[in-house]
This record gives C-alpha cells, sequence and structure tokens, in this order.
C-alpha cells in the first residue's frame, strides 16, 4: 500500500492534474466512480439478486457515487440512490452525472426532506455505499445529515465509503459529531493519513487504494519520490 498523505496533499495532487496536466476532473470522477463499483461487486459475490443503496450527498464524493450507480444498474444490480440535499445544490461535474442517472430511468431519491424513505431501503440492502461527504469536510455534521449517518451506522448490513467515511478527519483521524462506520473505504490514489490515527481505524474497515488515472509525474511534482 501507498504510504498516506494528508488531505492538503491530496487535493493538491488532484488539482495538479486537473489545472497543469489538463485531465479532466470528470475524468476522475468516472475513474473514481467505476473503481467503487468494482469493489461493490466484490462485496456481493455470492448473493443471489443483490440490492445495493447507495446515499450521496451534494459535492464531488456524490459524483462518485452517482457514476458507481450507473455502473451497478448497467450490470443488472438493483440499484437505489438517495440524494440528502437538493438536486439544484449539486455543481458541475456531479450534476453532469446526476442527470445522467435521470436519462437512465434510475431514480434518485431524496433522503433530505423526508429521510424515513431511505430507512427501510439502507435497512435491507446487502452493501451500502456511503457518497455523503468527501475529505473536503472541516465543520461539525448536522443534521439532515447526521441523522442520515446515523442510520447507515446503525442499520446497514455492510458499507462501503466512497474515498472516506462521512464524518471523519482525513488527516487527523477525529470526528466532526457523527461518521459512518464502514466495513470496506474504497480510497483514491493514497489512503489518508486519518485512516491510522484518531479514530480512523474504528470507522475505515478494510482499505482498498484505487488509482484513478493520476500520471506518476504529478505523484512526484506534488509528492516527491515515495
Amino acid at each position: 500500500m501507498r504510504g498516506p498523505v494528508t488531505v492538503r496533499q491530496i487535493q493538491d495532487l488532484d488539482k495538479t492534474a486537473i489545472e497543469r496536466y489538463g485531465i479532466p476532473s470528470i475524468v476522475l470522477m468516472e475513474n473514481a466512480g467505476r473503481a467503487v463499483a468494482e469493489e461493490v461487486k466484490k462485496s456481493l459475490r455470492g448473493k443471489e439478486n443483490p440490492a445495493v443503496c447507495i446515499v450521496c450527498g451534494t459535492g464531488n464524493n456524490a459524483g462518485d457515487g452517482f457514476v458507481a450507480a450507473r455502473h451497478l444498474a448497467s450490470a443488472g444490480i438493483r440499484t437505489k440512490v438517495f440524494l440528502v440535499g437538493k438536486a439544484r445544490q449539486l455543481k458541475h461535474d456531479a450534476a453532469v452525472n446526476y442527470r445522467i442517472l435521470e436519462k437512465m430511468k434510475c431514480p434518485v431519491k431524496n433522503a433530505a426532506s423526508r429521510p424515513a424513505w431511505a430507512l427501510p431501503e439502507i435497512a435491507r440492502a446487502d452493501v451500502v455505499v456511503d457518497a455523503i461527504f468527501g475529505v473536503g469536510l472541516n465543520r461539525a455534521v448536522m443534521d439532515p445529515f447526521r441523522s442520515v449517518i446515523e442510520t447507515i451506522s446503525r442499520e446497514a448490513k455492510y458499507v462501503v465509503a466512497v474515498d472516506i467515511p462521512s464524518g471523519l478527519d482525513g488527516t487527523s483521524g477525529e470526528i466532526y459529531g457523527v461518521c459512518v462506520k464502514a466495513d470496506k473505504t474504497v480510497t483514491f490514489s493514497f489512503p489518508k493519513k486519518g485512516f491510522f490515527t484518531g479514530r480512523g481505524p474504528r470507522q475505515t474497515g478494510k482499505v482498498v487504494v484505487v488509482d484513478i488515472g493520476i500520471p506518476a509525474q504529478v505523484i512526484r511534482k506534488v509528492l516527491g519520490n515515495r
């Protein structure tokens, strides 16, 4: 496994790849979401007619979740998506991938105004995908996000976190009031330092590091030889 990085380092890595090397951010999102879908499929092995529930926030982490939903649905896996927030809050790449799901007739239900809708789906699903918050979170988690995260941690049979369990600080390993307890964390490019310190080890479960297409030249430029 590659050595862990701070939140600032991973953000600089992504920014350099996008702004200085011209890699479209939506390409990185596509690679990330597809990798999550593949890891979810591994977690579903041996399940007959499995069901997946993907819970999304309104940032880029949600976009990764939408991509994963598209790949899982296209593979014939029963996939339901819940949005904790309003669709109009989605921006840029996340909004693009949301609209693709709409055109695929893959319904995205709002779990903010009526979170009780999501409760039975979270409890029944073979895998729940946490795509609520990414590494950019730096504030206390408030409702409706708080209650949804508590529901996932309490009710889900098996949780796959997208990049980082929602509510965890990726550098310090502390939690912002409440945090998803994942069985598997599919993290992008490098593990985060917060996975191995503070509360991190109790929240991440198995850590799987996936390559989302950032060139080695970018890694060396930002992080040096690792």
